[in-house]
């Protein structure tokens, strides 16, 4: 799949509260044409000018303080319909269902496959 050309200057904004995977995520991304903002708490994305910007949110569940679950309840109040992918290393079938009914259009398990990432990507944002 050719990302470069097709997803260039895209905004993804990465919100996780571990650094080393916005660092991982944001290397990838950009390595596939993307443009890049990561947040390490859901309160600085949702209080950024990111969230305004991004043509799609890859989002961490497990999060101190606002969680994942706060952000897409953030997103929906405040009627933005970017696309949410959701990305978590505590996988369970309640989690995986709260957050596709919360409007995630994807669920993706740690550590994530950066293939499936990047097709995941595409496809959520050629829907929106």
């Amino acid at each position: 799949m050719d990302t470069q050309s097709n997803q260039a200057g895209s905004l993804i904004a990465v919100v996780d509260d571990e650094e080393s995977v916005c660092r991982a995520l944001e290397r990838l991304l950009r390595s596939a044409g993307f443009d890049v903002e990561t947040f390490t708490s859901g309160a600085a994305f949702l209080t950024s000018g990111g969230r305004w910007r991004a043509a799609c949110v890859v989002l961490d569940l497990h999060m101190p303080g606002f969680t994942g679950w706060d952000v897409q309840l953030g997103l929906a109040e405040a009627s933005q319909d970017v696309p949410v992918v959701v990305i978590t290393g505590r996988d369970s079938d309640e989690a995986r269902e709260r957050a596709i009914a919360n409007g995630a259009v994807a669920y993706l398990r740690k550590p994530i496959d950066d293939k499936t990432l990047l097709e995941t990507l595409a496809t959520a944002m050629a829907r929106s």
